[in-house]
């Protein structure tokens, strides 16, 4: 969520400035918008920004056949959810805390952190998710085997999205 002092920061910057005229920042699910009226006032004020904060919704990424569709919830939920009962018994989903791109390695030269089959415990770093130029390191909190990667490398993947099913011990 956006600080009062911060928009109000944000609008005394976009109002020193000649060469802005829109200024547009997505953070934590909300998308804030300053902009500068088209043509100066009457009265000589020639720049009154008023912020416009409203939920942001990304554009659905196109589906294919090797990764589950993104989703999104209303509901926060937890790093590691339950998943339904299957023919290898209860599966564990680790989710995407946040909007953002996952990455399986910490550089394209490095190999993956887990693949299908490698053993997990709660604090092994299973993926990196980037957001807002920030690299986020995402952990199992589950002990158990990975028995399915569903996301790509690359990958935009939403709040809430399963990137890993693991089978716990």
């Amino acid at each position: 969520m956006f600080k009062l002092s911060e928009i109000k920061e944000l609008i005394k910057l976009l109002d020193q400035t000649s060469s802005v005229h829109e200024l547009e920042i997505e953070s934590e699910g909300m998308k804030l918008a300053i902009r500068k009226p088209d043509r100066p006032e009457a009265d000589g004020n020639a720049i009154q920004a008023a912020p416009y904060v409203y939920p942001f919704t990304p554009a659905p990424q196109p589906q294919s056949p090797q990764h589950v569709a993104p989703t999104v919830s209303s509901e926060i939920p937890a790093a590691v959810q339950p998943q339904v009962s299957s023919a290898e018994g209860a599966l564990h989903k680790i989710v995407s805390p946040m909007v953002g791109t996952f990455y399986s390695a910490a550089s394209p030269e490095n190999p993956s952190f887990v693949s299908v089959g490698d053993r997990v415990n709660e604090k092994t770093t299973v993926c990196i998710i980037e957001a807002m130029k920030l690299m986020n390191e995402l952990e199992a909190e589950v002990k158990g085997e990975i028995v399915s990667v569903l996301a790509e490398n690359g990958q935009l993947v939403e709040y809430g999205q399963p990137l890993f099913l693991v089978k716990p011990e």
